[in-house]
């Protein structure tokens, strides 16, 4: 990792498109934000520069994706490595500040108006909690993180000020240089150039054994580029990855809780495998952290997803939040039955198909209840529309390629379905109504009953209620998931993580998960003020179904940034 620092318009940008020509890399993947919007596809026409400019739409969560989904990509030439440039961090770091700032204010204005006193002055600067500043760092440490496991170079470039020089807290006449950035950023990196004016390098840090440098001191880089600065640091020489070992903090809150529910869990063991024998479900692999995503691996998860039998539009959707939605829409795959789209295409054709397919469930469900239909229904298909033809490993495309983009190789198709057996592909734009439209049920006394002269018709089946009451619970309790992840500004993946590693977790393992966590949502909602709501979720049933309407106007009223 290279943190390039300089004042405006010292030629940051140009050596890193310059660095893209090196000989070392094989693709370099560069993501631009802010007020550098432009610079990249200006600075294409460097000869020999090679690089690929990754979209986002400027949030930090597509940011995020654009990441991920960068560090993801495998090698584009045999042996040699990608090549990661983000330009610039300091923009980064503003858009996280101003996040929280934002958010302060939404914060005082809300308090203001629940305590009804007159809001904070719009005209004058606002302060931000601790606790906010803490989650813009945590917001920054996310993407280092990420950076932190990419295999080849990554370049961050960074402006740098002259500012007044404090000695004992008291301004001096001195001047010296300071990077706009999160204070730590200098301690993550490996080296660190300054860019003084055009032409003029200097290194202050390095983190070597293939350079003698003397210490305290900084050193002037003559003819100064990307590639002499690694061919210097013995890049040629490095592993292939570097081993990194993260420090934990919530470690020790996680052995506490698992303290707590071992002996819960052992009592519990033995009917949850009863259940897992009656009712198996199919467990979700994912691709090990730093490998990319391929046709074939997007096809056979939806598929997978499809056929989980409790709730596939939930499966559905956590691919999306596994994979983020910028690596499903540059993905190619081709199904028989819908022909060649992208992963993120699929998934909303897929989900689509889903719902239509437990409307009929449900339609069938309450024919049988009341009179038998005057048609029988159409046949179920014998594989549903994911189940298609796997395709070799292939790199996901990206838009507006330049010249030397790689090509995606041809799927193999293998036998269709039988034509009588799989239905057409569902409308995308399929909605299903709502869930209060269905017949009531009746009670026994309600019931017409037959004439005395008549004889008796035998009674239509009726549907057990305990099934329809387990899928109620479940619904109820992943609501509350959701509420919980979104207050801890984390995705519910992220929230269930602990409890998911072997797939997802049993109904009475997910309620006892998210009760644990109730203290710690009500102590946030209590230091922000919201008492009465606080106050609601401490006397909440166990399994509340209201809970997503009775924080439906918490989360309508906070900002867009959240």
């Amino acid at each position: 990792m290279i943190l390039l620092a300089g004042p405006e318009k010292t030629g940051k940008s140009r050596v890193a498109a310059e660095g893209t020509a090196s000989e070392l890399l094989g693709m370099t993947y560069w993501i631009e934000i802010g007020g550098s919007e432009g610079t990249a596809d200006y600075y294409g026409r460097i000869p020999g520069a090679n690089y690929e400019i990754v979209p986002h739409d400027g949030s930090y969560q597509d940011i995020l994706d654009a990441v991920r989904w960068a560090v993801a990509q495998p090698p584009a030439v045999e042996g040699k490595r990608n090549m990661i440039v983000l330009d610039n961090v300091s923009v980064l770091w503003d858009m996280l500040s101003d996040e929280q700032a934002l958010y302060a204010r939404w914060r005082a204005q809300k308090k203001a108006q629940e305590n009804r006193r007159p809001g904070p002055n719009p005209d004058l600067p606002i302060t931000v909690d601790p606790d906010l500043w803490n989650r813009a760092k945590d917001r920054w440490g996310e993407i280092l993180w990420l950076l932190r496991r990419h295999s080849g170079p990554t370049l961050l470039l960074a402006r740098q000020e002259l500012v007044t020089a404090f000695e004992n807290d008291k301004p001096t006449r001195d001047k010296t240089r300071k990077i706009k950035a999160e204070k730590n950023l200098p301690a993550a990196v490996d080296a660190i150039v300054e860019l003084h004016a055009l032409g003029e390098a200097y290194l202050t840090g390095v983190r070597t054994l293939h350079w003698e440098v003397t210490p305290g001191q900084s050193e002037r880089f003559e003819d100064f580029s990307i590639d002499a600065l690694l061919r210097r640091m013995g890049f040629q020489e490095a592993a292939a990855a570097r081993q990194v070992t993260e420090a934990r903090p919530e470690a020790y809150l996680d052995e506490q809780q698992a303290q707590r529910q071992r002996s819960q869990q052992e009592r519990q063991q033995r009917p949850q495998q009863e259940r897992q024998q009656q009712r198996p479900q199919q467990r979700q692999q994912r691709p090990q952290q730093g490998q990319g995503l391929t046709g074939d691996q997007a096809v056979e998860l939806i598929r997978r997803a499809l056929a989980d039998e409790n709730n596939p539009e939930a499966a559905l959707q956590n691919i999306r939040e596994q994979w983020g939605i910028v690596t499903l829409q540059q993905l190619q795959t081709r199904t028989e039955a819908w022909g060649e789209m992208s992963a993120d295409a699929l998934i909303t054709r897929s989900l689509a198909y889903a719902k239509g397919r437990a409307e009929e469930k449900r339609k069938q469900a309450d024919q049988g209840a009341g009179q038998a239909p005057s048609t029988p229904p159409p046949a179920a298909p014998s594989t549903p529309p994911g189940q298609a033809p796997t395709a070799p490993p292939s790199t996901p495309p990206v838009q507006d390629q330049p010249d030397g983009a790689r090509e995606h190789q041809a799927h193999q198709d293998l036998e269709p379905p039988a034509e009588d057996d799989a239905p057409p592909p569902p409308d995308p734009e399929f909605e299903e109504p709502p869930a209060d439209e269905h017949p009531e049920e009746v009670s026994e006394a309600e019931e017409p009953q037959a004439a005395p002269s008549a004889p008796a018709a035998p009674a239509a089946p009726r549907p057990t209620r305990r099934n329809r009451n387990e899928a109620l619970a479940l619904k109820a309790l992943t609501a509350e998931a959701d509420v919980q992840a979104r207050l801890k500004m984390m995705t519910v993946g992220e929230h269930l993580g602990p409890i998911s590693e072997a797939g997802d977790p049993p109904m009475t393992v997910l309620r006892d998960y998210l009760q644990q966590h109730r203290p710690e949502i009500i102590a946030q909602l209590e230091r922000e003020g919201q008492t009465e709501l606080a106050a609601y979720y401490r006397k909440a049933p166990t399994v509340d179904p209201q809970i997503q309407q009775r924080f439906a106007s918490y989360f309508e009223g906070a900002p867009a940034g959240k």
